[in-house]
């Protein structure tokens, strides 16, 4: 069997093999987050000029009431659509995983199919579902016309008019959006681990006496953890910066903290400011990620 190579063994090989990658994170990475880094603590002068001064202006401005309220909404939004995603997600995954070996290719193929349109598009098309002469209102309309066609065939009096959903432009319809989108990012890495998983323990579980439910959520879920973690971080964190969706779905209470950095750095050429924000929002999602690393220490110890 052959073994991982000591890096210390041939230094030279491990070099030249991380030193394409390394440039690549350097020049592309590094040195564009560090410029936006620098930005923020720059100081707006003229109309699009900035002069890095290290002041903290522009991150007191974010916590004023009116910018902190888009945060806090774009934090319950991204985290409501994370929930949804999660709760269609995981059953959805698992019935990919336990699906005969000559379905799983085609019902992969369905949840990667989205990924081959262009999100514009699919975003834009929501519309004629939200809208209040839309697709969603039309079965409604037809269940709600059914339903008193019904009461009036057994003498009783329906129950009036139709009065149509008004979905669009609204937060709900932001939040279903950004579900409609990142769906399949939570799908993915739940059949992953799921795929991984031995079928076995779910045997031994119900052989012992164990419920179906019970061994869903005593043994099923926290063996299949870390893929319930890594979807919530892949929707939660695009999720929390996206911008064009609220841009095509939502109304003028629907502007998400992303709205407000692509209009400081398209519109109000507030670089400084914009950059601030975008290293919020960055904060953010390294205290996530670092509250998952402690938490998965903490497992890792605990089973130790």
């Amino acid at each position: 069997m052959l073994q991982a190579e000591n890096w210390r063994r041939r230094p030279r090989i491990f070099a030249a093999l991380a030193l394409p990658q390394a440039a690549w994170m350097l020049v592309f990475f590094i040195v564009p987050l560090a410029f936006i880094f620098a930005l923020s603590f720059s100081e707006k002068t003229g109309v699009i000029g900035h002069e890095l001064s290290w002041t903290s202006e522009n991150y007191l401005r974010a916590l004023e009431p009116v910018y902190f309220r888009i945060l806090v909404k774009s934090l319950l939004i991204a985290a409501a659509a994370t929930v949804i995603c999660l709760l269609i997600g995981y059953p959805v995954a698992l019935a990919v995983a336990f699906a005969p070996r000559r379905l799983k290719i085609p019902l992969l193929l369905a949840i990667t199919l989205p990924f081959w349109i262009n999100i514009i598009v699919r975003t834009y098309s929501l519309i004629a579902v939200f809208r209040t002469r839309g697709y969603l209102n039309f079965v409604l309309e037809w269940f709600w016309e059914s339903g008193n066609s019904v009461l009036q065939f057994f003498g009783m009096e329906g129950g009036g008019d139709f009065v149509p959903l008004q979905l669009l432009h609204t937060n709900a319809a932001v939040t279903l959006g950004v579900v409609y989108v990142f769906l399949p990012f939570m799908i993915l890495p739940l059949y992953a681990a799921m795929e991984r998983f031995d079928k076995s323990y779910l045997e031994a579980s119900l052989d012992l006496g164990a419920g179906h439910w019970q061994t869903l959520f005593s043994v099923l879920l926290p063996l299949t953890l870390p893929g319930v973690v890594s979807g919530i971080i892949i929707v939660f964190v695009p999720a929390l910066g996206v911008f064009f969706i609220a841009d095509m779905l939502g109304g003028t209470d629907s502007q998400l903290i992303g709205n407000v950095i692509e209009r400081q750095f398209l519109g109000a050429n507030n670089l400084p400011f914009g950059a601030a924000l975008s290293f919020i929002l960055m904060y953010l999602t390294f205290f996530g990620i670092l509250l998952r690393s402690l938490l998965r220490r903490r497992a890792i110890n605990g089973d130790e």
